[in-house]
């Protein structure tokens, strides 16, 4: 990490045991600069201790420290967020920072944003072959959904809501148009409702390839 000689031009560079720590900030038309330090650990974790008041300190997550600014857009932080480089204000994603960011260690504190809704899905009884209907509102319900899904020979007696056997009645069809998509309960898919991957429905846990993937690969 210290090879990298645009790291120590950024105003407020220290370095630690394991971490580094640079001076950020994030503009807000509304409240102007909220100041904080950003520490890169050697794991790959950003954390931001916020400068806002003599008595803040919060210790934020970039995500987080955006939101805390005001800034609004808060999903684009990587532009929002900026450091002091030879004078000058520039955006972490124009800086040398950001390829230390690991997107697995940082979703392991709990500090990345969660998104807002994951529409409902079905899977079918190996036995019966009638659609159960999973919730995906929580961490939790997307878990049952997920190792539901990963389960080889799913079947009616193991749906987590409530007990029901293969002679329960399935859902209408009519009924099972309605999605939980938060733009019209009939959605047929669109980007606020279908999740290909985040935080909330990839496990750090779990071991199949579609968790294993996602920690490795997914963006900031």
């Amino acid at each position: 990490m210290l090879a990298d000689q645009e790291l120590k031009s950024m105003e407020g560079f220290k370095k630690g045991s394991n971490y580094i720590e640079v001076k950020v900030g994030c503009t807000s038309k509304k409240y102007g600069d909220t100041v904080g330090k950003l520490r890169v650990f050697s794991n790959g974790r950003f954390l931001i201790s916020c400068e806002c008041t003599p008595t803040c300190g919060d210790k934020l997550s970039p995500y987080d420290f955006g939101k805390h600014s005001g800034k609004e857009g808060t999903r684009k932080w990587k532009n929002h967020i900026w450091v002091v480089l030879n004078d000058k204000k520039v955006p972490l994603c124009r800086t040398v920072l950001l390829k230390y960011y690991k997107h697995a260690s940082n979703g392991a504190s709990g500090l990345q944003p969660k998104r807002l809704c994951h529409r409902d899905e079905f899977i079918s009884c190996s036995k019966c072959k009638k659609e159960r209907r999973f919730r995906l509102r929580t961490e939790e319900e997307c878990r049952n959904y997920h190792d539901a899904l990963i389960t080889r020979r799913w079947s009616c007696e193991n749906w987590p809501y409530e007990k029901i056997n293969c002679q329960t009645e399935e859902e209408r069809a009519g009924r099972k148009r309605c999605r939980g998509c938060p733009q019209t309960p009939i959605c047929k898919g669109c980007t606020t409702c279908v999740c290909f991957g985040c935080l909330n429905c990839r496990f750090l846990d779990c071991k199949c390839r579609t968790c294993v993937d996602f920690m490795k690969n997914a963006e900031p």
